[in-house]
């Protein structure tokens, strides 16, 4: 088969594809949103299993190569006509990649995010994965491909590092940022001097931003504004009483009318005097790991019009549980008013809050009903 013969076969499945790419252009965008969605629902399973974070790595590999391709093709670099065929797929599939990286840190992170505390971090998450479905034509710009290629490493390493070691803490969420900067620098070192793609000053301004998003997002960690992936509160609630049964909990709770029949804790709290007050929690962790969490009680002073510490009770998760390693606190002398509980880290990361009133109890006779978890 002679060289003329190779390139007509070449070109018919090429041309067909940029015809279909031309004539659906437009519709795109949101297949790509949608089918990025579908492919992580298909894929992705738990934070801490390891073929979905080889999946999510893998996701990471092949968008640096795009990225490479792209400016390899912005600078007239590549001669080989199969690659040039399909030069205007190249945006599409760092799209998809973005797309991926994002939606399934969106899940991820939703999961263990208290909004209260980290709707910066997490509006940004989403902000990015919706801005995503229309960079397709922004996509060769340097600056911004540098600034998306990190801000998903290092997405991916402040829970992949935890999950990899057992650990969860400062240092860990050091050493996740450390890998983001290593793999960052890896790219821009074949830019810079295998490819010879960017100058020294382009450089320079390219480590400055990243530089400073590094910062921003340790500020960030520091006031606690990242949620403590991949920790995740599953559920929690109030009870009047709690107790262990071999492998389940026994969870008992005031009867409600058969008008609420979707109550499963008390909410409100009807208290009498020598009553407890349980809190029942269940903190999913990853396989090995191990982490102190706390209940933090607390209780809204009309008077000074701001959230009371009352008690500070921890208990440690072992991590493996699907629907999450469980455990309560409990506390006596409580007082009628508005109450929480925030589920939180060692290091004051807030995983969840479980809010309620607490009413005195009209009568003494208050039947009770019974779940178990």
């Amino acid at each position: 088969m002679d060289l003329n013969m190779n390139t007509t076969l070449f070109q018919k499945p090429a041309a067909k594809a940029t015809h279909f790419y031309e004539r659906y252009k437009k519709y795109l965008p949101v297949i790509s949103f949608f089918g990025g969605f579908l492919w992580d629902s298909l894929t992705l399973t738990r934070i801490d299993r390891m073929s979905d974070n080889l999946i999510l790595f893998g996701y990471i590999l092949l968008l640096g190569l795009v990225i490479i391709i792209l400016n390899l093709l912005e600078h007239d670099k590549i001669r080989k006509p199969l690659l040039l065929k399909y030069s205007e797929w190249y945006p599409l599939a760092a799209q998809f990649f973005l797309g991926g990286l994002f939606s399934s840190y969106v899940v991820f992170y939703f999961q263990s995010a208290a909004l209260s505390k980290s709707w910066l971090f997490m509006g940004l998450l989403v902000a990015l994965l919706i801005g995503n479905e229309f960079l397709e034509k922004r996509l060769t710009n340097i600056y911004l491909q540098m600034t998306l290629y990190f801000l998903v490493t290092f997405s991916f390493f402040i829970f992949f590092v935890p999950v990899l070691t057992g650990w969860m803490n400062v240092y860990t969420f050091i050493l996740g940022g450390f890998l983001s900067l290593l793999i960052l620098a890896a790219l821009m070192h074949f830019l810079y001097r295998t490819f010879n793609l960017i100058d020294f000053s382009r450089l320079r301004r390219i480590s400055a931003l990243v530089v400073g998003i590094y910062l921003l997002l340790n500020v960030f960690y520091f006031f606690n504004l990242i949620p403590p992936v991949p920790l995740a509160l599953k559920s929690g609630g109030i009870y009047h009483h709690v107790h262990r049964d071999g492998e389940r909990y026994v969870l008992k709770f005031e009867k409600p009318g058969w008008y609420y029949f979707w109550k499963s804790s008390d909410n409100p709290y009807h208290y009498a005097e020598g009553d407890t007050v349980f809190c029942f929690a269940a903190v999913f962790a990853p396989t090995y790991l191990n982490k102190k969490i706390y209940h933090e009680w607390q209780k809204y002073d009309n008077r000074r019009g701001k959230w009371l510490t009352t008690d500070h009770l921890g208990y440690q998760v072992v991590g493996g549980r699907a629907k999450g390693y469980r455990g309560y606190t409990e506390k006596v002398n409580v007082s009628p008013g508005k109450w929480r509980v925030e589920v939180k880290t060692r290091e004051g990361q807030v995983l969840g809050r479980i809010g309620f009133k607490i009413a005195e109890a009209s009568n003494s006779y208050r039947p009770l009903t019974t779940i178990f978890h």
